[in-house]
């Protein structure tokens, strides 16, 4: 999906033969295995990988995802959106990803450690504050970066808090980071609003997920006047997700006290607080304004995109890569506005930046200042987009990729690789 997007954009603006093999190809590749001795005295090998697409405008940038279905097609395509999504935002970074097969919710906090401490003894010599620098994902955490963080310095012998962002405050962590891509989501929703000339106040959303963006994306989207109607999670226990529906309005603080770590929520508990208990996918029918799928790739599809519902707006991707190409056709010719995933959540990357800036600098910013400098970043990221959008009368996504791409591409040519 990654490369077919690529693909037809490499097309629009002709690129060169060998700038087109160079951007559509990882420039290198990791896996490994991890063994990891388990608190029942036994051994379990863990899968590991680290995908560095490209790094032409700076060091490497991405998360690390904890998931059993983690595969390295999985990490190699999320790698080369985050080399457009670095580039989209106009940031100094390269796109990069990580990921482990692994199950956290099974696992004990030490065999957790373990895998952390693993997965970078594997790799310290290819990552680095100016090389690749990691960050949280998909169930990885604070507490993760800084096992990672500690077993690079101990195999360094020196400390480099640059190494890695979404450590914890007071370690190097930068305020705001916690809220970065789930308000960055906002920022970019907010001027897509003013484009279209709709009032927040006006509007109704919801959600897919209830984990960090979600929430997050929930309290900025209710701050500015909208009301989120619905939201989904995946279930552990039944292994299945569910929505969650109060047609006045949910309560953030509400579902937030009923959720667990992960962001599943206690179906009893709902229930008892006059939620309606749906599937699945119920997220996606509700008539409301806007969409906000933020939970894992691929969820808006050929299958279900029927499903949605004439009076929607707006779709703002808070995850990464949740339509899917036969889906974000349909959703262009029915002229639904689209923010796509790799400007609507690059908040949380802007702000792993700004962490990295203040890591290396060893001087950290106050809240205000971190979340003000995240505000003008990706509105101005927004309006580079649409701008491009209505002069060459482009689909959103489209025009994000041919800003993203000529910028990758402009550093390739500008270094002499191609």
């Amino acid at each position: 999906m990654a490369r077919a997007q690529f693909d037809k954009i490499a097309d629009l603006i002709g690129l060169d033969t060998g700038t087109r093999e160079l951007l559509r190809t990882p420039m290198r590749e990791y896996q490994f295995n991890i063994p990891v001795r388990m608190d029942d005295g036994g051994v379990k090998i863990f899968r590991g990988f680290r995908v560095q697409h490209n790094d032409a405008r700076g060091p490497g940038k991405g998360g690390i995802r904890f998931h059993p279905q983690e595969t390295i097609d999985t990490v190699r395509a999320l790698s080369m959106w985050m080399t457009w999504k670095c580039a989209a935002v106009d940031i100094p970074l390269g796109g990069s990803k990580g990921g482990v097969v692994c199950d956290p919710h099974n696992l004990s906090a030490r065999e957790q450690e373990a895998i952390c401490r693993g997965w970078v003894r594997q790799l310290a010599r290819d990552i680095g504050p100016n090389i690749d620098v990691p960050a949280p994902d998909v169930m990885t955490n604070a507490q993760h970066m800084l096992w990672m963080l500690d077993e690079y310095e101990v195999i360094c012998g020196s400390r480099h808090p640059g190494l890695i962002t979404g450590k914890p405050v007071g370690m190097g962590g930068s305020l705001g980071r916690t809220q970065a891509t789930g308000y960055g989501v906002v920022y970019t929703l907010r001027e897509a609003l003013k484009e279209l000339k709709l009032r927040p106040d006006d509007t109704v959303a919801s959600i897919q997920g209830f984990g960090n963006v979600a929430q997050y994306a929930i309290e900025l989207y209710k701050q500015i006047g909208g009301r989120v109607i619905c939201v989904s999670c995946w279930d552990q226990e039944d292994q299945t997700s569910y929505s969650f529906k109060k047609a006045d309005g949910l309560s953030l603080e509400e579902l937030r006290s009923i959720a667990d770590r992960f962001g599943g929520i206690d179906k009893k508990k709902a229930a008892g607080l006059g939620y309606e208990i749906l599937p699945g996918g119920a997220w996606l029918e509700q008539d409301v304004d806007i969409l906000i799928p933020a939970a894992l790739e691929h969820q808006i599809t050929a299958d279900n995109v029927g499903n949605v519902s004439s009076k929607v707006k707006v779709i703002a991707e808070g995850a990464n890569g949740p339509t899917t190409p036969e889906a974000d056709e349909v959703i262009h010719k029915r002229g639904i506005f689209m923010i796509p995933d790799f400007l609507a959540n690059a908040g949380g990357v802007t702000c792993s930046y700004f962490e990295q800036v203040q890591s290396n600098m060893n001087y950290y910013w106050e809240m205000d200042e971190v979340l003000g400098k995240l505000d003008l970043k990706m509105t101005s990221a927004y309006i580079a987009v649409s701008e491009l959008a209505r002069k060459q009368k482009l689909y959103m996504r489209d025009a994000a990729y041919v800003l993203a791409i000529n910028r990758v591409a402009s550093a390739c040519h500008d270094r002499g690789w191609v």
